[in-house]
């Protein structure tokens, strides 16, 4: 069975909608999502439904649980967007029942999932919510022994917006072309695969980034979308700060 996994779609409509057109034209029918469904974007409730509809399972990031639980730790730009995000939830324009079911949802997030001995989390295998792990890591020997204890095989995650596998060797491979296919045997060493971000990628490319796996076999994509749309929407909205739509051109 071939998986599309998405990961960071951050209430960008206009990516998420690419991006499934993008998957639609690969002809690949199951999708899964790593988390932060929501946040940043002007588009929360809008991106919900689609992954209540279309994803076979989610997971919760960082931004669902601050929507949940409080934006603790979070920068004051980002605490706007996840203080408005809440609100929209709660628009009582919404149907009670369209309400309740979207809330509902959140609060079911698993944190991790297990399929075919590969573990799946939004953020690291040893804070599967928050924990953030760069490319540079690999730098540091004691954090990624720590990590790659808690991987059997191969994790995959998001949270960081940069695509690319990290081996547990000490070295990080980035997609090196817009169909970038990456073969997971034979397995020499564990591997950390994040699949970066459909709404606010941050490798100095703004197009959305997602990941389809087949048995063996992982392809990174990079699919164009209509960012000016996205940032125009932004701009619409009072409460996000503008820096959030600007930062989209420049994927960072």
């Amino acid at each position: 069975m071939r998986t599309a996994i998405v990961s960071d779609i951050h209430a960008n409509l206009e990516a998420l909608q690419a991006v499934l057109a993008h998957i639609e034209a690969e002809k690949v029918e199951d999708i899964v999502c790593l988390g932060d469904i929501i946040g940043y974007g002007p588009q929360p409730l809008e991106c919900l439904d689609v992954a209540i509809e279309r994803f076979r399972w989610n997971l919760m990031g960082n931004h669902e649980e601050a929507v949940l639980y409080g934006a603790i730790a979070f920068n004051p730009k980002a605490k706007m967007a996840i203080d408005w995000t809440r609100d929209q939830l709660n628009l009582p324009s919404e149907p009670s029942d369209t309400r309740n079911l979207r809330w509902k949802f959140l609060g079911d997030l698993k944190v991790q999932v297990v399929e075919n001995g590969r573990l799946f989390v939004h953020a690291s295998p040893r804070d599967p919510v928050r924990e953030y792990i760069f490319p540079t890591d690999v730098l540091d020997v004691d954090k990624m022994k720590s990590i790659f204890r808690r991987v059997e095989t191969v994790c995959f995650i998001g949270h960081t917006h940069i695509p690319g596998v990290i081996h547990e060797g000490g070295r990080f491979t980035p997609p090196r072309e817009d169909r970038f296919e990456f073969p997971l045997a034979p397995l020499e060493e564990k591997l950390l695969v994040n699949v970066g971000s459909v709404g606010q990628p941050r490798d100095g490319d703004y197009r959305a980034s997602y990941a389809v796996l087949e048995d063996d076999r992982l392809t990174f994509f990079r699919v164009d979308y209509d960012v000016e749309k996205t940032i125009e929407r932004i701009q619409a909205i009072d409460r996000l700060p503008g820096y959030l739509a600007s930062r989209l051109r420049e994927g960072r």
